[in-house]
């Protein structure tokens, strides 16, 4: 199975099926105390980076849709100095990156972003959201849409993961977070060739 093949399983159709229940942008704001606890109780700093995926429909609606996440991401940058870059990858799938060293002023922008999808009638194109930070490599938490719950992924190079960070990560936040509890939708997102998943 392919990236793409597994993205999609994992994030995407099977994921649906198997939903435990309906995907709350309103869960995003978790990571709001969970950074608190990433940092202070187990040295993860944030890098600075946050992303939402979401596959694409070719129509001029969901075009507009998306200018308008954009037009107003833009205008957002002159008050919170948050920069918004929109990426396609080669997997089909498109990400709004969101910079900010304000972790807060992240998880605004990722709420906004997916909030103005699902008030278009475009939630079932959500896939995922990314939250960055860095212990000895790079860390994400991420939240699938599909299963309206998180997991954490410790990438590392030759697309290997640490796993025992990963659990440790699990156990610390989960109750705080909440951590998807079947493993197997715990899926990597190797980037193509950078650091990032949408790279």
């Amino acid at each position: 199975m392919g990236l793409f093949d597994g993205l999609r399983s994992a994030l995407g159709m099977s994921a649906e099926a198997d939903a435990t229940r309906d995907a709350d942008p309103e869960d995003l704001f978790g990571m709001s105390t969970a950074h608190l606890t990433m940092e202070a109780d187990l040295g993860f700093e944030p890098a600075s980076v946050a992303a939402l995926c979401f596959s694409g429909v070719d129509s001029t609606d969901f075009a507009d849709t998306v200018e308008e996440v954009e037009a107003i991401l833009d205008a957002g940058e002159v008050e919170t100095g948050t920069e918004a870059r929109f990426v396609d990858d080669s997997h089909g799938y498109e990400w709004v990156v969101l910079e900010d060293s304000d972790f807060e002023d992240l998880v605004t922008s990722v709420h906004f972003a997916a909030d103005t999808l699902i008030e278009r009638g475009y939630g079932s194109r959500l896939l995922a959201a990314l939250f960055g930070f860095e212990k000895n490599g790079p860390v994400y938490w991420v939240y699938s849409f599909r299963r309206g719950a998180y997991y954490p992924f410790a990438p590392r190079p030759g697309n290997e993961r640490e796993s025992s960070v990963e659990f440790k990560l699990e156990s610390v936040l989960d109750g705080e977070l909440d951590v998807e509890g079947d493993k197997e939708y715990w899926y990597p997102l190797w980037p193509d060739t950078g650091t990032h998943p949408w790279e």
